[in-house]
């Protein structure tokens, strides 16, 4: 059983795609879910602001005031799990269709938007002669 202040919430933020896309890379070469690569880099980018100090100089703060470290709950796993748990947690009903659509966050729109995005830089282009997608170069 979690002790107090353990249990698990989940935090949602919004970055432009190829960060996302940046980060979902790194974190595959380090063999470790997405959930678990953001919570350790934003850890670990905390540790750079230090505590503001205290009237006697020291900035070094109690054992009260130090935040536990974030467990790892996916070490090396691809996150599912963790998402779909994350999902269901709002006690709501989800049928096949609508639990897909919630983990892949509408692919198909993301994929839609990204192509064009892609096609007005110049950097891909469909061809219909062989009928797909083609890098630009």
């Amino acid at each position: 059983m979690a002790a107090d202040g353990d249990e698990r919430t989940s935090v949602r933020t919004y970055v432009p795609r190829y960060q996302k896309e940046r980060w979902q890379s790194h974190a595959e070469e380090l063999d470790m879910s997405q959930s678990e690569f953001v919570r350790s880099m934003v850890q670990a980018g905390r540790k750079g602001f230090e505590p503001p100090a205290t009237e006697s100089g020291d900035n070094s703060a109690s054992a009260d005031e130090m935040e536990p470290r974030s467990p790892d709950a996916t070490p090396g796993g691809n996150g599912l799990k963790e998402r779909v748990l994350e999902t269901l947690a709002d006690g709501d009903h989800y049928d096949w269709d609508q639990l897909l659509a919630a983990l892949t966050d509408d692919i198909e729109q993301q994929l839609d938007e990204t192509l064009k995005e892609l096609q007005s830089d110049g950097r891909v282009r469909y061809s219909g002669r062989h009928g797909g997608y083609v890098l630009d170069e």
